[in-house]
């Protein structure tokens, strides 16, 4: 094998930058080459050349697409990511050689080596991730630093805990300042952070904030040359559990943010349970109001159209949009449920707005207290659901 293209999604640079990080680590001697355009994967040599594919549930209409193309031309094509984990049989069936089930750092270079040759290769053991770099250096390739893997929630409509376990796993801070003071080397001075959870770095249960290593890890960003630091913002968010009078004061020494991001998905207690998302109305709106006393601006994540909300759950969710937009300042990040695989409420249904939500959600919009891609999501969801479950709602 001389070479291996991945191929790039909208969604997938994070992910294939943390392979050939791996690979680096493992000193694996391959061409890698990252391309958007398909039609320049089809000119490479089919002999010589291994074609990768990470992707989520909804690339799956690309993907199922362009692989018969490339296997047509003779290529062996293999794929790991959210979706194949979650569907491995269903994903081979798409023309796979060989699926990437879970964690792929030390599945995909030993495969890589020779060591495994399994059409279904399922990590056995998470990853440590302070074995492995957060970027590569070599092939100048970067990314957000990943601090925190794995969730020890159970929310029924994310793929993370089902991917990456549910017993967080963090980078030590001395780790992250050496990639980061490399990164600075290539003028890579600003920090943002990949974790499930942004306030709950260094946490043994994920949760409770974890003081001495929030300002170990900052204090020393900041030592090795980090301007600008991005905490509890993109691309991550914050579990309003999370949020204390002692975080904010000390993250607000150090980071650049303005808004911070804080999970709340629904404005009714009952969807709240029924997503098992762990917290109730009250942990969100004292959270917000901790946001708003330090001088963040809230950036609260909504998710709408769940198949089984009522017309009192959605009255409770719009009342409470209004009741944080006017008392906190807050801004709503919108989005509609899409059922994923390998998650709970995979089977429930699509997300569908009505024509409340249209309604509501241009209100804000046109107050500029509106951000997100719902109404694009809506029809991917529909979308999805149909592909996998067949028929229309």
């Amino acid at each position: 094998m001389k070479r291996i293209v991945f191929r790039l999604l909208k969604s997938n640079r994070y992910s294939i930058t943390a392979l050939i990080a791996a690979m680096e680590k493992e000193n694996i001697e391959i061409e890698t080459i990252l391309e958007k355009n398909f039609e320049k994967i089809l000119e490479y040599n089919p002999e010589d050349t291994l074609i990768a594919y990470s992707f989520m549930s909804f690339d799956i209409f690309q993907v199922e697409k362009e692989i018969p193309l490339l296997k047509e031309k003779g290529f062996k094509v293999i794929a790991g990511g959210p979706h194949p984990s979650a569907m491995p049989e269903k994903t081979e069936k798409i023309g796979f050689d060989h699926i990437f089930i879970g964690e792929g750092e030390k599945t995909f270079t030993d495969f890589l080596k020779g060591k495994i040759s399994e059409k279904f290769i399922a990590s056995k053991e998470f990853v440590d991730l302070n074995y492995y770099p957060p970027f590569a250096i070599k092939n100048k390739h970067f990314m957000p630093i990943e601090i925190t893997r794995g969730c020890p929630f159970g929310c029924g409509y994310c793929q993370t805990p089902y991917l990456f376990g549910r017993i967080v796993r963090h980078r030590e801070p001395g780790i992250i300042h050496e990639y980061a003071k490399l990164g600075v080397k290539h003028n890579r001075k600003i920090a943002r952070f990949i974790t499930p959870n942004s306030f709950g770095y260094g946490s043994k249960n994920g949760v409770t904030p974890n003081i001495e290593k929030l300002e170990e890890l900052l204090s020393g960003l900041r030592k090795v040359g980090i301007e600008e630091i991005y905490l509890g913002s993109f691309p991550s968010d914050v579990r309003p559990e999370s949020v204390t009078e002692e975080v904010l004061k000390l993250i607000k020494k150090y980071v650049d943010n303005k808004m911070i991001i804080i999970g709340a998905q629904s404005g009714s207690n009952e969807i709240l349970k029924k997503i098992n998302r762990g917290h109730s109305l009250e942990e969100i709106e004292r959270a917000l109001s901790l946001v708003s006393a330090h001088g963040f601006i809230p950036y609260v994540d909504f998710i709408f159209g769940f198949p089984f909300e009522t017309d009192e759950d959605i009255k409770k969710t719009f009342d409470f949009m209004d009741k944080i937009t006017e008392k906190y300042n807050a801004v709503i990040h919108s989005h509609t449920f899409m059922p994923l695989p390998g998650t709970p409420l995979f089977d429930v249904g699509p997300g569908k707005l009505n024509k409340k939500y249209y309604k509501k959600l241009g209100d804000l919009s046109r107050n500029e207290k509106l951000a997100g891609y719902w109404h694009k999501q809506e029809q991917l969801s529909q979308k999805i659901f149909n592909y996998f479950h067949g028929g229309e709602i």
